[in-house]
């Protein structure tokens, strides 16, 4: 039986494994996280739900809209509520135009990468971080994870993780070939924006016409905010969570400051936008950085080519120059075919 080590479990690497469930191939999947589903990811808290890094899943323009029903609509949400603009003086417009579902979870949209992976007789090794990897001259594949545990035999190696780690690991591949070192330069040269995510909790509900708001002129501190009231089964019924995304540009500046700090600057800034000053004081709040939130280009296509003939393949949203879940899986499932037909 083939085997296949896969790097990161989150969309690209579940959905590869999906992908493949039918295949005659022993898949291992090692992932430096408790977790699964990477910046698509659910925290509780205080009985509340709420999807901190990816807001939802949308369908594309390829599979992905049949594979999330074929992992079962019991508990599946479609966030109906219009997405509204605003700009960056702060006048919110009605609707964008886009009347696409809005997929997540009751549980959150960590059930995604969840359901896939159950699909699958593959193994996940959560906290597990993947230090190197090397090929012998016979071909073969070995993951070197952390504390010196060494996987040997695998047939191909699919790297999911961002851009600039997926670089660093190949800067630490021990294969003598020009193909990694033009992978590595590749993966090298995407470049990504920052955001940090503020959630704030209040104990009261708001009543508005929109799920959530997109800025669309760069011209805002808040590059999104949304409602998860709006998603059945996050928020108890007289209460409400904002995510506010804040901007790139403001997110850079701001990055490494206290997280206490970007929570109370989000509230106050949510609360200008809305017009309602009681949003600048949450009863509780929580942050997360995602230095690699949002790929500003896509992987060059040759390089990819070329190292996927010695059995190595990447995958994920920089493969497809598209932050966006579903861009993820259509990548992993790209990769999939391919490992598929050698």
């Amino acid at each position: 039986m083939d085997s296949l080590a896969i790097v990161g479990a989150g969309p690209a690497g579940a959905a590869a494994a999906y992908g493949l469930r039918e295949a005659d191939r022993e898949i291992t999947v090692f992932e430096k996280s408790r977790g699964v589903c990477g910046r698509a990811a659910t925290r509780r808290k205080d009985g509340c739900r709420y999807d901190h890094g990816a807001n939802y899943v949308k369908p594309g323009d390829g599979p992905v809209a049949e594979l999330v029903h074929a992992l079962g609509d019991d508990g599946l949400v479609d966030v109906t509520a219009p997405v509204w603009t605003f700009t960056g003086d702060g006048e919110l417009s009605p609707g964008r135009g886009d009347d696409d579902p809005k997929w997540t979870w009751e549980a959150g949209i960590t059930q995604l990468a969840k359901r896939l992976f159950a699909a699958t007789d593959a193994t996940v090794q959560t906290e597990t971080r993947v230090e190197a990897l090397a090929r012998t001259d016979d071909g073969d594949w070995t993951v070197a994870a952390d504390g010196g545990t060494r996987h040997t035999g695998f047939d191909d190696v699919l790297l999911t993780p961002p851009a600039p780690q997926t670089a660093t690991l190949l800067s630490n591949t021990d294969w003598a070939d020009d193909r990694r070192d033009a992978l590595r330069a590749a993966a090298a040269d995407v470049s990504y924006r920052r955001i940090v995510t503020a959630v704030l909790h209040y104990p009261f509900e708001l009543d508005r016409e929109w799920y959530g708001l997109v800025n669309t002129d760069d011209g805002h501190d808040i590059g999104w905010l949304s409602r998860e009231a709006c998603k059945a089964g996050h928020v108890p019924d007289g209460e409400e969570i904002l995510i506010v995304q804040m901007a790139p540009d403001w997110s850079r500046e701001h990055y490494d400051h206290p997280a206490s700090k970007q929570a109370a600057v989000a509230a106050r800034a949510a609360g200008v936008l809305l017009d309602d000053d009681r949003l600048a004081d949450p009863d509780w709040t929580d942050t997360q950085g995602w230095r690699y939130a949002l790929p500003n280009d896509a992987v060059a296509g040759a390089p990819v080519d070329a190292a996927r003939e010695a059995g190595l393949h990447v995958a994920g949203d920089w493969v497809a120059g598209d932050g966006r879940v579903h861009a993820a899986v259509e990548a992993g499932l790209a990769a999939a075919d391919h490992i598929t037909r050698g």
